[in-house]
């Protein structure tokens, strides 16, 4: 009977191992990114408590280019990813839309706003298929790190600017600049070989990418000069395979909560990205609302909005009022946040 007793429980025991299903997450950017340090591991305690331990998420580093995450989550390479709209430029039209400047938010705002226009507006337009959204979001206010000081806008013509795509394309040509197209990862050694002048990132990289090692010079624009635009994604059929609970539990700890905590650590993250910069000497000069660079900066982008409106005429959604209400969506929030 003891034996019998014996097998039953490791019977049991090897049932309930086998119960349990790991969730591979890929993930790129060193460690210290805000995606690395703060809201992958925060989701993944969500998703393990959810599901009561029955799915627990592996978080793997660099996986492939970050470019190439959608595709491989589409391939079940991994379960899940994240990467930015502007590595999958054609595709990806319609969240571009957050990037456009003038919203003056914070990265939580934009990211709630980002979320709820995206349920609401975009999502019939099958920018996704293949994949099922666990929460989008952006970084802070898009900044101008560079080698030497920048004085008006006159001065970055010619210069070699690294741009990761998206609404920094645009800016890029207005400002007659030469537009790099790299990965953030390189654009330490790149600085430091001097192969682009300066780059267009939020201010966090200071610190997660050490920047001020390499940019002594950051110009910091009112409301910042762009945000950019990324998404959190799993492989539907992974969701599929799951007891129906445990899927359902999944979503219930992403969405528009997940696009919060992203943009809230990203937030966060430029707070010690300012104070990295300070404390390494960097020359921090931030421009006020009616600086000369900053009313050069609002007659450059004018028509942007149009712009970006006519580039989704073949998407079949209101972009217009979707990108009213993104913004009342944001600044709501952004007010409610403050109070």
């Amino acid at each position: 009977m003891a034996g019998a007793a014996a097998l039953t429980l490791g019977l049991t025991a090897s049932a309930a191992v086998s119960a349990e299903t790991t969730l591979i997450v890929g993930t790129w950017q060193p460690p210290g990114n805000p995606m690395n340090s703060v809201v992958w591991p925060t989701w993944a305690e969500w998703v393990e408590e959810a599901t009561e331990g029955r799915v627990k998420v592996k978080i793997e580093q660099d996986v492939g280019h970050p470019k190439t995450y959608f595709q491989l989550v589409e391939d079940g390479v991994i379960n899940a990813g994240w990467s930015y709209h502007g590595y999958g430029p054609g595709r990806f039209k319609l969240p571009v839309a957050v990037e456009l400047p003038g919203l003056n938010v914070s990265g939580e705002a934009a990211s709630v706003a980002l979320w709820r226009t995206q349920q609401k507006y975009f999502a019939d337009a099958g920018e996704f298929e293949g994949l099922t959204l666990l929460g989008m979001f952006t970084h802070g206010p898009g900044q101008l790190h560079t080698i030497d000081p920048i004085e008006d806008l006159e001065d970055l013509k010619g210069k070699k600017i690294r741009i990761g795509g998206g609404v920094q394309t645009e800016l890029a040509e207005r400002m007659d600049i030469t537009g790099v197209a790299a990965p953030g990862s390189k654009v330490y050694e790149m600085m430091q070989q001097g192969v682009i002048d300066g780059v267009f990132m939020p201010v966090t990289e200071q610190k997660s990418l050490r920047l001020h090692e390499v940019a002594p010079n950051l110009t910091v624009f009112p409301g910042g000069m762009y945000l950019g635009s990324f998404s959190m994604f799993i492989d539907p059929y992974f969701l599929e395979d799951l007891d129906p609970k445990d899927a359902e539990a999944i979503m219930s700890v992403s969405g528009e909560k997940l696009s919060a905590l992203a943009g809230r650590a990203w937030d966060q993250a430029d707070v010690e990205g300012f104070e990295a910069a300070r404390a390494a000497g960097v020359n921090v000069k931030e421009l006020g609302p009616n600086d000369p660079m900053t009313l050069e900066f609002r007659e450059l982008i004018k028509g942007m909005d149009d712009a970006w409106i006519e580039s989704v005429s073949d998407r079949g959604v209101d972009a217009r009022a979707a990108l009213e209400e993104l913004r009342s969506i944001a600044r709501a929030y952004e007010a409610q946040t403050q109070e």
